[in-house]
């Protein structure tokens, strides 16, 4: 059996978990989420903890019960604190206005790029150039993030353009003549 799905998910306080053969269902304080059941995992609910289990001997079933054990388990933890990207902008006049739903971004061509978010997604620009993603969907954070910086990566020279707070960015030497 897979080493992450021999580990139980444990469910807090206030966290609502239901199993179907459809579907498992998550439900607290941060919004409710929920994933397809697939059909190579058995996924059982004792005493406020999920256990996952192979529904087979086969080595695809193995594999998705360690995948859907942490899945839900991110379910979990982002239903109950919720998950966050930090993005960056480095450059000379970038700058980012999030209002409401919608990410202004400035950052050197001719025109604005507007982002807008989806449901569950809040955005906030504490400072003009720093991006903070906040959501209970860890996929659909991170997914966003990779789009927000997939619009102006850093470039090697001079590091400019769109990076993660945590990114380190290897700056190359120009040519020399």
């Amino acid at each position: 059996m897979s080493r992450v799905a021999k580990m139980p998910v444990t469910i807090p306080a206030g966290v609502d978990v239901s199993i179907t053969t459809a579907q498992i269902s998550v439900k607290g304080t941060g919004g409710t989420l929920s994933l397809a059941q697939n059909a190579l995992v058995k996924v059982t609910n004792t005493d406020g903890k999920l256990s996952f289990e192979p529904a087979n001997d086969s080595r695809e079933a193995n594999a998705m019960s360690g995948t859907q054990r942490q899945l839900v388990n991110n379910m979990v933890n982002g239903v109950t604190k919720g998950f966050e990207k930090k993005l960056t902008l480095i450059g000379v006049g970038f700058k980012a206005a999030a209002s409401g739903s919608k990410l202004n971004l400035a950052i050197g061509f001719s025109h604005p790029v507007n982002f807008e978010m989806p449901a569950g997604i809040t955005i906030a620009t504490p400072i003009p150039t720093e991006i903070v993603i906040k959501g209970a969907d860890r996929q659909v954070v991170g997914q966003l993030a990779a789009e927000i910086r997939a619009v102006r990566p850093p470039e090697p020279y001079k590091g400019k353009g769109i990076r993660y707070a945590d990114e380190k960015v290897t700056i190359k030497e120009t040519k020399k003549k």
